[in-house]
Order: C-alpha cells, then sequence, then structure tokens
C-alpha cells in the first residue's frame, strides 16, 4: 500500500493528495506531527518537511517533485499539458501558489491561524493576518484575470497548476478566509474543481479545535 505522510490542511499535502486521487491511485493517509522531528520521520526526511510519499518502494519528499513523479510513473489522466508552452505555464502558476501565495497569503493566515496553537507557538501576529488579508485580494484578482481569458488556469485543460491553488485556496476556505463573493469567475472555478471526485478526501478533513465552517463541503456553496 502507498502511503502519504501529510498534515491535513497543509496545501503542500493536499496538493499531492489530489494528483493521487485524480489519478485513482489508492494511499494511505498517515497524520505527521513533522514539528516535533521524531527520529523515524527525519530518516524518511532528514529535511523535516511534509508530505513524504511511499510509493513503489520509494520514498518522496517535496510536494513538486512527487507530483511531476507520479505525472511520468502515472501519465493517465494527464496533469500536464503536451506542448512545451503549456507544460511551462503550467509549472509557472504551480511555483506562483506553492513559493508567491504561500508567502504573501498562507503562512500569513493558516499558519497564523492554525498551526502556531496546534504547535504550540503562541497567538497569531495581527499584523501577519492583516497582511494576508489584504494580500488575498490582489490574488484572487490575478486568478480572475486568468479565468476570464482561459478555461482553466494554465490553459484549456486542467492540470497541477488548478490543483496548487485549489490546495491552497481550500486550505484558507476551512478558516473562512476566502472572500468568494470578490470574483464569480474564481468562485466558479473552485466550485468546478472542488465537485471533482478527486477533492472528496479533502472536504472530509476534520481538525480537532478548528472546525470548518458550513459552507466548506457545500458543493454549492
Amino acid at each position: 500500500m502507498n502511503r502519504l505522510f501529510h498534515v491535513p490542511l497543509s496545501p503542500f499535502c493536499r496538493k499531492v493528495r489530489l494528483s493521487l486521487a485524480e489519478k485513482r491511485i489508492e494511499v494511505e493517509l498517515v497524520e505527521e506531527r513533522y514539528w516535533e522531528r521524531d527520529a523515524d520521520f527525519l530518516r524518511r526526511n532528514p529535511a523535516g518537511k511534509v508530505p513524504v510519499l511511499r510509493m513503489g518502494g520509494a520514498t518522496l519528499s517535496e510536494s513538486g517533485a512527487i507530483c511531476e513523479y507520479i505525472e511520468e510513473v502515472h501519465p493517465s489522466p494527464p496533469l500536464l499539458p503536451t506542448t512545451p508552452e503549456g507544460r511551462y505555464e503550467a509549472r509557472r502558476l504551480v511555483a506562483w501558489f506553492d513559493d508567491k501565495f504561500f508567502q504573501e497569503v498562507t503562512s500569513k493566515l493558516l499558519y497564523e491561524r492554525v498551526n502556531k496553537k496546534v504547535m504550540g507557538q503562541g497567538y497569531p501576529d495581527s499584523g501577519n493576518v492583516k497582511a494576508g488579508a489584504k494580500n488575498i485580494k490582489f490574488h484572487l484578482d490575478y486568478m480572475a484575470w486568468l479565468l476570464d481569458q482561459r478555461r482553466w488556469l494554465a490553459g484549456d485543460q486542467m492540470t497541477l497548476a488548478d490543483f496548487a491553488a485549489a490546495a491552497h485556496l481550500s486550505a484558507l476556505d476551512y478558516i473562512s478566509d476566502v472572500d468568494w463573493n470578490r470574483s464569480e469567475t474564481v468562485k466558479d472555478w473552485y466550485a468546478k474543481i472542488k465537485s471533482r471526485p478527486a477533492f472528496r478526501s479533502i472536504l472530509a478533513d476534520q481538525v480537532p479545535g478548528f472546525p470548518p465552517p458550513s459552507h466548506y463541503a457545500d458543493l454549492d456553496f
């Protein structure tokens, strides 16, 4: 059995989970309190980060590399376009969400509101929370601009770029930090992607002490 060491609200873990589920690859989910730096976990990944995927005898780390590996080993259904230009755009947007969006939004909202409490690192920094709430508006507007020109974020087919974006937004939606009324285009895109069977386990996540809002698992919002 494939095994994924993960944290439920980690967008990087969610991106891998979505990729696996879309390709109908069964995996056992194992929650990992990586911040406790358990010796066994550090042997699996000396970087001390999740996700870590055990698949086919290999132990894989780093979400981007894991998703690319899954794509190569299980190419159907494809999550990267066939053209170099299309693959470039999908990879550019994956990097956008996992780097820029994470630094400007996810780390300032999700990590302040949830991770600090779970890890016993004190109270949220109100300055960071305010900055994250401001920054997400820019990113939602950028997504709306992309989706006004394309069916999906990177083009006419769903790709890893959509899963990367949905992974971050779904984690933030769990704590009601996404203003879905800002853009009907983005809201429609998210409704479409969260209605996919691959999203079911994501919407079933429950984090003790942090109940999701009533709309979180509602496919029609």
